[in-house]
């Protein structure tokens, strides 16, 4: 076994760097960072992880990245480590988020109780689901309803008119249904989606201003970037994504934004979610992002800021 990690390395949780896209991953972007300043940087996935008598561990690679869009990455020899010997941990893992990442989150905060630092935090990352965490701001989303009761969503869908239905745990654009005013293949959509009443899933009214684009909204530490990434849907499609075909603008942020920003900015903080993505459609908060944030390349690149460093700094908390 190696030496155990200095006071400035870092351990990400990611999926494996050799799929990501380089020219657009925001984990890239933030290690790239990470590097300029500095940091070592370890790399596992979620499967690396483990825990003997009370002590989380990881077998972890040494990792250094470059801002190549060909040869992005080199990986050292895995090895076993305690993940308290990390200084920070950046859990960046993509969804779904099943059982495994819970899992993974309850190893994580061992290793918070032993002085790491977790970004986000992992109690944050299993309270806060994307879709739901929304409700705890109904001031400023569309009519929503969260449920597997097919009598109760066709109801909400027969109330609204043209309605989103989607699953709790999805990314991406995966499994969003725009069902039209007549209700047409409801009865379809809400069996494939909620299992047949045995999975629970959201239901939405409809926002047109999604033809003018899915807006992101990047957060540090609760404050907004300035920036974001309208993602507009490709030509006879409803969905912003961008890994649906959407297509991203990246515009200042609105008065309206800022007010949605700095209403739910003092959540995020107190629960120690660090880098968050808001979706906004319109003047409705829609999802909020917190287990892998993306757009942040996009913007980054259109606007010249240093948007990787100022978050990873906030990541490292000073240290």
């Amino acid at each position: 076994m190696s030496q155990p990690p200095g006071s400035r390395t870092l351990l990400v949780i990611m999926d494996p760097i050799a799929g990501i896209k380089p020219v657009k991953d925001t984990t890239l972007a933030l290690l790239l960072a990470a590097q300029q300043a500095e940091w070592h940087i370890h790399c596992a996935d979620t499967e690396a992880l483990s825990v003997r008598d009370g002590v989380p561990r990881v077998r972890a690679r040494p990792l250094t990245v470059r801002d190549d869009e060909r040869n992005w990455y080199t990986l050292g020899e895995a090895d076993d480590q305690t993940l308290a010997d990390y200084a920070l941990i950046l859990m960046r893992k993509d969804p779904p988020f099943d059982q495994e990442y819970v899992y993974a989150t309850y190893w994580l905060e061992l290793a918070e109780a032993a002085g790491s630092r977790v970004v986000n935090r992992p109690q944050a990352l299993r309270d806060c689901n994307e879709k739901g965490f929304i409700m705890r701001f109904p001031a400023l989303i569309a009519p929503t309803l969260i449920s597997r009761d097919k009598k109760a969503l066709r109801a909400f869908q027969a109330e609204q008119g043209e309605t989103v239905l989607k699953p709790l745990d999805g990314m991406g654009g995966n499994g969003v249904f725009v069902i039209a005013a007549d209700g047409r293949n409801l009865n379809a959509v809400i069996d494939a989606l909620t299992d047949n009443g045995r999975r629970t899933i959201m239901a939405q009214r409809y926002l047109p201003g999604i033809r003018d684009g899915d807006k992101r909204i990047l957060m540090i530490d609760g404050v907004p970037v300035d920036h974001v990434l309208a993602r507009i849907p490709a030509e006879g499609e409803t969905r912003g994504n961008l890994a649906a075909g959407g297509r991203g603008v990246v515009q200042p942020l609105t008065a309206s934004d800022r007010a949605i920003a700095e209403a739910v900015g003092p959540s995020l903080r107190e629960r120690g979610i660090v880098f968050a993505g808001l979706d906004v459609i319109g003047d409705r908060l829609t999802e909020i992002n917190i287990t892998s944030p993306t757009c942040l390349r996009e913007i980054q690149r259109e606007t010249g800021a240093d948007i990787a460093g100022a978050a990873f700094a906030a990541m490292a908390g000073g240290r």
